[in-house]
C-alpha cells in the first residue's frame, strides 16, 4: 500500500453550490466590511453609520455574486484551480463593475474593482487554508486508523467458526471465508473516492452474515431499505462501523436475541441511514463507540462540510445513530 506521504492531493476550488461554503463566504464578507468600518470611523456613531451605508449597498451585491457562483458552479468545478480562481475572479469583477456603474456611475469604479479584488483572493486563499487543514491526507490517516482497530477477537472467532464448518459445512464456510476476504479487501482499498450505496449495502451483508455465523440465533438484523437509493454516492465504510459497533455494544452483552435494525431511505434531496441496537448501559465499551462515531463526522466533514450530520443518542431504550446527507449520484459527481 502506498505511504500517506506518496499520495497527492491537489488543490480544487471550493463548491460553491455547498451550504457551508455559502456561509463562509456570507459571513467573511460582512466581517470585512464590519473591520473596514472599525479602522476608518474614529467613533462608535461613525461605525454604525458606515456600516449600515456599506451594507445597504454590498448586501445585493454579495446575494448577487453568490447566485452567480451557485450557478456557475458545475463549469467551474472543471477547471484546473489557478485557472478556476480567475475565473472566479473574472465574475465576480464584471458584476462588481456592472453594479457599480448602474448605481454609481463611472466615478470610483476602479477603487470598486480592487477591493473587490482583494476580498475574492481574501476568500479563496482563506477555502484554501480550510480545505489543507482537512485535507484528505489527514483523513486518510485517520480512516487506516479506524481501518486498522477492526477487532482482532472478530476476526480469530470468524476463522474458528469458518474451521467448525469445513466438515459439517463446506460450502458456507467457503462463502464465509469469501465474505471475510471482500470484507477485509474493502477495508484496505483507497478510502478518499466515493462508493455507491448498494456497495456499501452488499459490505454490510457480508458483515452481518459473518457476524450471524458468530453469534447464531442471538443477533437478529431487520433491514429496510426499499427506499434505498442504490447510485446514491458516499464515503467508503460510513456504515459498517456502525453496524459493527451496534452488534458489538448492543448484542453480545445480551443474553438472548438482540434485533438490530438498518434502515436507509431517501428523503426528498437527503439520504438518511439509521442505525439501532438494544442499549445495556451497565455493558457500554464507551470509549471505542466514541472514537468510530468522531471519525465517521471527520469524514463527513471533509466530503460534505456542513451539509452532512450525525445524530446519536438512547431512544426508548435502544441505542440509535442517524447520518443525513445530500443526495448526490454519479452524474451530479464533481470532477
Amino acid at each position: 500500500m502506498a505511504s500517506i506521504r506518496q499520495n497527492v492531493y491537489p488543490d480544487a476550488l471550493p463548491d460553491f453550490r455547498n451550504l457551508g461554503v455559502i456561509a463562509r463566504v456570507l459571513v467573511g464578507v460582512n466581517i470585512l466590511a464590519l473591520a473596514a468600518a472599525l479602522y476608518s470611523a474614529s467613533s462608535w456613531p461613525q461605525v454604525i453609520e458606515q456600516s449600515i451605508a456599506a451594507a445597504a449597498y454590498l448586501e445585493p451585491l454579495l446575494l448577487a455574486g453568490v447566485v452567480l457562483l451557485y450557478a456557475c458552479a458545475p463549469l467551474l468545478a472543471r477547471l484546473p484551480y489557478w485557472p478556476g480562481c480567475a475565473a472566479v475572479l473574472g465574475l465576480v469583477l464584471l458584476l462588481a463593475a456592472g453594479s457599480h456603474l448602474w448605481w454609481l456611475g463611472a466615478a470610483g469604479v476602479l477603487r470598486t474593482l480592487v477591493l473587490a479584488a482583494l476580498v475574492v483572493t481574501f476568500l479563496l486563499g482563506y477555502l484554501r487554508l480550510l480545505a489543507k487543514a482537512y485535507s484528505p491526507a489527514l483523513a486518510e490517516a485517520r480512516l487506516q486508523a479506524l481501518q486498522a482497530r477492526i477487532r482482532p477477537h472478530f476476526l480469530f472467532n470468524s476463522l474458528n467458526a469458518v474451521l467448525a464448518l469445513i466438515r459439517r459445512d463446506p460450502k458456507r464456510a467457503e462463502r464465509t471465508l469469501e465474505d471475510l476476504a471482500d470484507l477485509f479487501r474493502t477495508l484496505m482499498s483507497d478510502g478518499r473516492q466515493f462508493v455507491r450505496l448498494a456497495d456499501e449495502i452488499a459490505l454490510l451483508e457480508r458483515y452481518a452474515s459473518i457476524e450471524q455465523l458468530r453469534l447464531g440465533e442471538r443477533l437478529r438484523v431487520v433491514w429496510e431499505l426499499d427506499t434505498a437509493p442504490p447510485d446514491a454516492l458516499l464515503p467508503p465504510l460510513l456504515l459498517q462501523p456502525l453496524l459493527e459497533n451496534a452488534i458489538y455494544h448492543g448484542v453480545e452483552p445480551g443474553t438472548g436475541t438482540g434485533e438490530v435494525l438498518v434502515r436507509i431511505e431517501l428523503r426528498g434531496p437527503r439520504v438518511l441511514a439509521r442505525v439501532e441496537n438494544p442499549y445495556y448501559p451497565e455493558h457500554q465499551h464507551r470509549a471505542g463507540n466514541r472514537m468510530a462515531q468522531a471519525n465517521i463526522r471527520e469524514r463527513l466533514q471533509l466530503f460534505f462540510d456542513a451539509e452532512a450530520s450525525l445524530e446519536a443518542g438512547v431512544r426508548d431504550g435502544r441505542y440509535v445513530v442517524q447520518i443525513e446527507l445530500p443526495y448526490r449520484s454519479r452524474e451530479a459527481r464533481r470532477p
